[in-house]
């Protein structure tokens, strides 16, 4: 099987490459820079130039693929807005993949997605959701919540730092997924015929709330958090104000996001019965507590070793110059 992988050097799309390779898949990826995606090449995957808001370039990158995995999306830094990346770009990729008789899609979407039409993103998620399932396509849509590799710029390196780890005054509990595992389900869909034309949700085992999060950080490094609240308000006219600015709607749209916090609700799905489908262990799924405590061990590790070289080296006699 001819795999192409669209968002390839994202935070996900990377995952997915390199479980699709481990299992002896042809990985071709779509890329906008080879130089950014030069690691690709290394690992094994074949980089071919593409771009989803060009949709001609869309038809050579897939020739002789027999399957697709999508996890692009426009990032806040991004010149692109959502609606060119999340939503044009995806049509046209949907719309080149039935053209070229494309057997399977895996879409990444996000839980709940219909519940917050206000949301940008979501709202975008969720019309691409109905395109692609009305498409013809043999799709799997699987429905994320957040990724736990998020979390160790917004908590543990704050946290280690002494810096303020800044969170909402409301804060709905999310259940995060360590991406590695969001791969596995991916590659995974490929070859079971009962992931065909449905969607599933793919989470974490839990919700977590930004205080439990942030009191297990502690814990594991030893370290008291400074915690600075941000008042939704602020969040909202922050919001408002950086959509007056073309260069500030990426980063408007995805403070949109605020409005899920406000709720309280927790961002879940029950994976009972999923797992299953699959035929995937859930025991050999990361939960929070072994990611951030693996990260942590590797992070204070690292400082001992610095500290125990600093000190080596300012015990080493300093040697007399002869001249």
């Amino acid at each position: 099987m001819s795999l192409l992988v669209v968002g390839a050097t994202g935070t996900l799309g990377r995952q997915v490459v390199r479980r699709a390779l481990d299992e002896g898949y042809s990985v071709r990826c779509l890329v906008r820079s080879y130089k950014r995606a030069a690691f690709l090449k290394e690992w094994g995957a074949e980089l071919v130039r593409g771009n989803l808001c060009e949709p001609e370039t869309l038809p050579p990158a897939l020739e002789g693929v027999t399957a697709i995995i999508d996890a692009a999306t426009a990032r806040a830094t991004d010149s692109l807005s959502i609606r060119d990346v999340d939503w044009e770009g995806k049509v046209a990729l949907i719309q080149a993949a039935k053209a070229a008789n494309v057997d399977r899609y895996i879409f990444f979407s996000i839980l709940d997605a219909d519940r917050y039409p206000q949301v940008p993103l979501m709202e975008i998620k969720r019309c691409t959701e109905l395109f692609l399932a009305e498409s013809g396509l043999n799709y799997t849509i699987l429905k994320l919540a957040g990724f736990m590799q998020g979390l160790i710029g917004q908590y543990a390196i704050p946290i280690l730092e002494n810096q303020s780890v800044w969170i909402t005054g409301q804060s709905a509990p999310i259940a995060y997924m360590n991406t590695q595992d969001i791969a596995k389900f991916a590659v995974q869909a490929l070859k079971v015929p009962e992931t065909e034309d449905k969607t599933f949700p793919v989470v974490g085992d839990r919700p977590w709330s930004s205080e439990e999060i942030i009191k297990l950080c502690e814990r594991l490094s030893g370290q008291r958090a400074k915690i600075t609240r941000i008042p939704l308000g602020l969040l909202r006219a922050v919001r408002r104000l950086t959509r007056f600015f073309q260069w500030g709607w990426n980063v408007s749209d995805r403070l949109a996001f605020a409005e899920v916090l406000a709720t309280g609700k927790p961002l879940t799905s029950s994976m009972e019965g999923v797992y299953e489908v699959f035929g995937l262990d859930p025991d050999e799924t990361t939960s929070l507590e072994s990611y951030l405590q693996e990260y942590f061990s590797r992070i204070l590790k690292k400082l001992k070793e610095l500290d125990y070289d600093s000190d080596r080296a300012k015990k080493q006699p300093k040697r007399r110059n002869p001249f």
